[in-house]
């Protein structure tokens, strides 16, 4: 089902199974949130995340008596399907048991959510919910809210510029809205440009981004360049990105999937991860090579070339890498 019949749902109720997966991993999370509070489970839960997922142990949980008397909150994040039998086990435990409570946060393929959705189906009280990407206006929604609940000062011109910047990122935007409350003031976008970290850098990446995705980016080089990188910079940030897509391609050609956590050590976004996986399927292993060794030769061009020259040198540099990347 969709947020808007599970808002009202839940009006109501809550479902004791419940599978979440989607784009908009803040929304996901305050729902969570949500049932820990409402279930009061906080001290008695049980967190299986990723390489912790240990089915004996958590069929093992559902099946006792809550140690504090109260709920038994089950909470499981992977980005791996988990066996339609496994998971209607322990569906089954939550039906018999109405202290028990099931929650699901799938992070892996769309197509892998939707082959094990039905697992969690009216007849055993079960509920799956879809989140998707928030639209602008969507995401501004989001952020007016919690900016009231943070008595925050700023008005939606500011919201959406800071939406903007951190590419529609609603988990980093709230959080720099709790650090902009601390100083007490009214918000404008000329205070988020002055105190929000890494704006010109993320604009460095969606540069990249939809440079690989042969997409006009004449304005987005202009733009990161007005915005004060430098020449030097930008090449850098190019050879870290085709250096990524290139990790990122041996792993899926290695494992069948792209898994951030395994490679970088934290998890990108999952609509981040979506693009990067396509990225990198869609260009060759020579064209990776090829690109690399032509920044390489660029590189060096660079400091030969006068601070003058540099500006074009790039822009004709990121050009032909996008035609190389096809």
């Amino acid at each position: 089902m969709y947020q808007s019949e599970f808002n009202q749902l839940i009006k109501h109720s809550l479902p004791r199974s419940l599978m979440m997966y989607g784009e908009n991993s803040y929304l996901i999370e305050l729902y969570i949130n949500l049932y820990i509070k409402k279930t009061d489970a906080k001290d008695s839960m049980l967190n299986l995340y990723y390489d912790d997922w240990d089915f004996v142990r958590a069929k093992a949980f559902l099946s006792q008596t809550s140690l504090f008397g109260g709920t038994n909150l089950l909470f499981v994040k992977l980005n791996k399907k988990i066996p339609k039998k496994e998971l209607d086990v322990l569906i089954g435990l939550v039906t018999k048991n109405s202290d028990n409570y099931f929650i699901f946060y799938f992070e892996g393929l769309g197509k892998d959510a939707k082959s094990i959705q039905n697992a969690f189906n009216n007849k055993v009280g079960g509920v799956w919910v879809r989140f998707f990407e928030p639209t602008i206006n969507e995401g501004i929604a989001i952020l007016r809210k919690k900016a009231e609940n943070i008595k925050l000062n700023i008005d939606n011109y500011a919201l959406s510029h800071l939406l903007n910047l951190l590419n529609n990122d609603i988990s980093l935007s709230a959080n720099e809205l709790d650090k902009l409350a601390i100083l007490d003031m009214e918000i404008t976008s000329k205070d988020i440009d002055r105190l929000v970290y890494s704006s010109s850098s993320m604009a460095t990446d969606d540069l990249l981004i939809s440079l690989f995705e042969n997409r006009d980016v004449k304005d987005n080089i202009q733009k990161v360049l007005e915005m004060g990188e430098d020449e030097f910079s930008i090449l850098r940030a190019t050879q870290y990105f085709v250096t990524q897509l290139f990790l990122y391609q041996s792993y899926i050609r290695i494992h069948g999937k792209l898994d951030t956590q395994a490679i970088l050590g934290f998890r990108l976004p999952k609509h981040i991860e979506n693009r990067y996986y396509k990225l990198s399927t869609n260009i060759t292993p020579i064209a990776i090579s090829n690109i690399l060794e032509y920044l390489l030769k660029i590189e060096i061009l660079l400091k030969k070339t006068t601070p003058i020259q540099r500006e074009a040198l790039i822009f004709t540099t990121l050009l032909k890498i996008g035609e190389m990347s096809k």
